[in-house]
């Protein structure tokens, strides 16, 4: 017998539906909004009770009201049975329904009793200390606050400095929709590098799982209520998160050159074109230092445009994080980076890792 639970870290999904009647079991489910207007993450464990059938086949239904989610053969969830290591799923087929509704299907092994299935390589807590751990005593990691939720926020740094140091200053984010975990693991990437060249001539401030609450809860966190944390950045900010963060940023411009910010992210699920950044209106500044992080990528991971400006329509009218970076003067890039991706090739975790070891030796080559 199978049946399924969202009661692991990060979880989502509802709607389930276990079909295993026939000659080839069918798990169907949908992404959970978690109260929010938009959907996309899904994290959930699918449980076997006695015989373990062989192949199972899963069915996102509905799938076309999750962000860009309206091409499934350019989507590779992820699985990992009891155990073993996380790995991607082959592309996904589309399912019509009489009405024209469109599903997402994959056709899966089960190996394992339990076996977890989701969007893309969850990335929590865990990592984060990792990154810690395996950087030898490069990264100090403080609690600086706590999220609306309560749970602490935790930022790290290569480097407390003192008030007037004038070495450049990095300062880098990512999670603010809590469900774009590719962004995290190109941050994690760019931590890394530092760590491993023990990098002392900039000084680099660093807050990677900012919607914490959001990441712990399995919400997809795009536009979330009570405010899209990646819009609440204005005077006085609309999420406690960014107060937090806006008076740890000050603390940051006093002990260094404050020379840029980069917030990761991750786009509309479908998006294979490679990784492009949103640049803020009227900022010269920021488009030069867009110019050089693209051709740093190069082509395997850039995108053919890799500058955009953000010209969709939101729900809120508030400051972005790198609008109130502009504000302070400092150069930024909102950056996002496919969930599964980058043209024909399927990103896995070393691949966003590359992402973000690229970006940082661009970053450093420019400021040293």
């Amino acid at each position: 017998m199978l049946h399924v639970t969202t009661d692991l870290p990060f979880g989502n999904g509802c709607a389930f539906q276990v079909d295993a009647e026939g000659e080839l079991p069918v798990i169907r489910f949908t992404a959970d909004p978690h109260g929010g207007p938009e959907s996309m993450w899904f994290c959930f464990r699918i449980v076997t009770d006695g015989v373990l059938p062989r192949m199972v086949r899963l069915e996102w239904v509905n799938m076309e009201n999750s962000l860009g989610a309206s091409q499934p053969d350019k989507v590779h969830p992820v699985m990992r049975p009891a155990g073993e290591m996380w790995r991607r799923l082959e592309a996904g087929e589309c399912l019509r329904s009489e009405d024209g509704r469109g599903a997402g299907s994959w056709t899966v092994e089960l190996t394992q009793r339990e076996t977890d299935v989701a969007l893309c390589f969850p990335y929590g807590p865990e990592d984060e200390q990792q990154v810690v751990t395996d950087g030898n005593g490069y990264w100090k990691a403080d609690t600086i606050g706590v999220t609306q939720g309560g749970r602490p926020m935790v930022r790290l740094v290569n480097d407390y400095s003192q008030p007037g140091d004038e070495r450049p200053g990095l300062f880098l984010v990512s999670r603010q929709h809590s469900g774009e975990v590719g962004g995290s693991w190109v941050l994690d990437g760019m931590l890394r590098w530092f760590a491993e060249r023990q990098e002392r001539r900039v000084v680099v401030w660093s807050v990677p799982l900012l919607n914490l609450d959001g990441v712990m809860q399995g919400d997809y966190g795009k536009d979330n209520f009570p405010y899209d944390l990646n819009r609440s950045w204005g005077s006085p900010p609309m999420r406690h998160e960014a107060l937090v963060v806006q008076r740890d940023m000050r603390r940051w411009c006093e002990r260094c050159r404050p020379a840029y910010a980069l917030d990761s992210h991750c786009p509309g699920l479908s998006e294979t074109a490679g990784v492009y950044g949103f640049l803020p209106a009227c900022c010269t500044a920021s488009v030069a230092w867009a110019k050089e992080l693209g051709e740093g990528l190069g082509e395997d991971w850039s995108a053919p445009a890799f500058m955009v400006y953000a010209t969709y329509a939101s729900r809120w009218e508030t400051p972005t994080f790198i609008k109130y970076c502009k504000d302070l003067g400092i150069p930024g890039l909102s950056m996002e980076t496919p969930y599964s991706r980058i043209r024909d090739r399927v990103l896995e975790i070393d691949d966003y890792r590359e992402i973000g070891r690229r970006l940082a030796q661009t970053i450093i080559a420019k400021l040293t």
